[in-house]
């Protein structure tokens, strides 16, 4: 892992500045001391669709905020089949603290951008920072919700009211600037047609 060249001694780094993770995603509960130390560690990259990020059972090491694209989150079954479980956009926080091996797999599904950061460094913030745990625990349970109105997406509605919870989903997702008032919206499927299926 590369360290941060942006990185000085006081105030909030400059990358970190405009980044959307600083303002909407998990770094927001940071104050400048805490982000600048976190931003110390950290590393950006960026990978091509299909990349894995994270591989089941694979041991953890780091964590990452998504910058840019989406990830999809998998769980697969020992003769091959899987089942898309989530999708990730910015500015969510990819991986579980507190947890030795990942119990998913992480692709991105497109091309994106991550925000990299050793798992020790945001342990150890995460134990020093009720605001830090408390902003993460706010995107768990978001991610909760997100998964329960999926259950009922794929039990109870008809296959249209199927496709259109799940185009509204990736609408509301992928462009956060999308008024939700609109009546229309356009936007690239980020998933394609065998992910879909997946999901």
């Amino acid at each position: 892992m590369t360290v941060r060249q942006d990185v000085h001694s006081s105030g909030s780094p400059v990358l970190c500045q405009s980044c959307e993770a600083r303002h909407r995603g998990v770094c927001g509960a940071l104050d400048p001391d805490q982000l600048v130390a976190l931003a110390k560690t950290s590393a950006r990259h960026s990978v091509d669709p299909g990349f894995e990020l994270i591989g089941d059972a694979e041991t953890v090491d780091s964590y990452s905020n998504v910058l840019s694209g989406v990830v999809k989150l998998t769980k697969s079954l020992s003769d091959g089949r899987q089942q898309i479980v989530g999708l990730q956009f910015a500015p969510d926080f990819l991986g579980r603290p507190f947890k030795v091996e990942s119990a998913i797999n992480a692709e991105a599904a497109t091309a994106v951008s991550l925000c990299s950061f050793p798992k020790a460094a945001i342990e150890r913030m995460l134990k020093e920072s009720p605001e830090l745990e408390h902003r993460l625990l706010k995107q768990t349970l978001n991610e909760l919700d997100h998964a329960r109105d999926w259950m009922l997406t794929l039990g109870r509605k008809t296959a249209s009211e199927k496709v259109t919870s799940f185009l509204l989903m990736i609408a509301r997702n992928i462009d956060p600037t999308i008024d939700s008032a609109a009546t229309s919206a356009s936007f690239d499927l980020p998933l394609t047609r065998a992910d879909i299926a997946d999901f």
